[in-house]
């Protein structure tokens, strides 16, 4: 039994904590035999566990608690803590897992709630179990989503060597915005997604980089943002925004300047730049 998730970017500026999609990046899991205890093979690093406490297997027992253990083999092309939903992956990943062992047939609906329930918010879960790019919110328990083709754009990341924790990203965030404020932010956000429903990609990127909720507050420990961003104009891309909360920076672009934009990303040798794409399927096993 394999199971496959792929990563995801967030916010897009002023979707905060309710659009994303998934990317071509993915978290791999291998079920292979069963054993006394979970033994998570991995070569991700010390700070992930090996047995009961990594992320895919808590959460996977707090859905199935009488689960049988295995050995699993797990291998990620997801940057940990770098704003593209690798926590949420292996979160998404661990509920695959419980139905996987415990023989359990969660309707796609079901999922998307449990995997709301733990992580607090959709916009990375649900293009993990979804795929494609998805509008969505999840308010008293109840989870609601629009899927939105955007096929034939081009993603280029940035990912620099440096983690954020997305707890301490929260922090830096202001508790309330003033009334006034909060319509402009909030009507931003919708043309946003309104223009992203009918293929004006041109005009969602102008409002991806209006955002009053939360890239002003956080970009001052992103300092190449700015810099990116004044890049990735002068190169045609549609819009430059701090994906999750970061440290990656994501531009979406024209499919055909993607290739000089990545080379222009090269600003800092300790960097990664992918050349990504959407990815339209979401969590599978096989």
């Amino acid at each position: 039994m394999k199971i496959r998730v792929p990563a995801s970017s967030s916010n897009l500026g002023c979707g905060f904590d309710s659009v994303g999609f998934a990317v071509n990046l993915f978290l791999d899991l291998e079920v292979l035999e069963p054993g006394d205890t979970w033994d998570i093979i991995h070569s991700l690093g010390t700070d992930i566990p090996h047995d009961h406490t990594n992320l895919v297997i808590s959460t996977a027992l707090k859905i199935a608690p009488e689960l049988t253990p295995y050995k699993i083999r797990m291998t990620s092309e997801i940057p940990l803590e770098r704003g593209l939903g690798s926590s949420s992956s292996a979160l998404v990943a661990g509920i695959e897992l419980a139905c996987a062992i415990g023989g359990m047939n969660l309707s796609t609906q079901v999922k998307l709630q449990l995997a709301c329930s733990m992580e607090g918010h959709p916009d990375n879960v649900a293009p993990a179990i979804l795929g494609g790019l998805v509008v969505s919110t999840y308010c008293e328990g109840i989870l609601e989503y629009v899927k939105i083709d955007m096929s034939n754009v081009g993603i280029v990341a940035y990912v620099p060597d440096y983690k954020m924790s997305t707890i301490a990203m929260r922090k830096v965030l202001p508790q309330e915005l003033p009334f006034k404020e909060a319509v402009w932010a909030s009507s931003i956000s919708n043309v946003m997604v309104a223009s992203l429903i009918k293929g004006d990609i041109a005009k969602a990127g102008r409002m991806m980089e209006q955002d009053k909720f939360h890239e002003r507050y956080r970009a001052r420990l992103v300092p190449e943002l700015s810099q990116l961003r004044e890049i990735a104009h002068r190169y045609g891309a549609y819009a430059t925004y701090l994906s999750g909360a970061g440290s990656t920076i994501i531009s979406l672009t024209p499919i055909d300047r993607t290739d000089k934009i990545v080379e222009a990303f090269k600003i800092n040798s300790k960097a990664e730049v992918f050349n990504l794409s959407l990815e339209t399927n979401g969590s599978q096993r096989y």
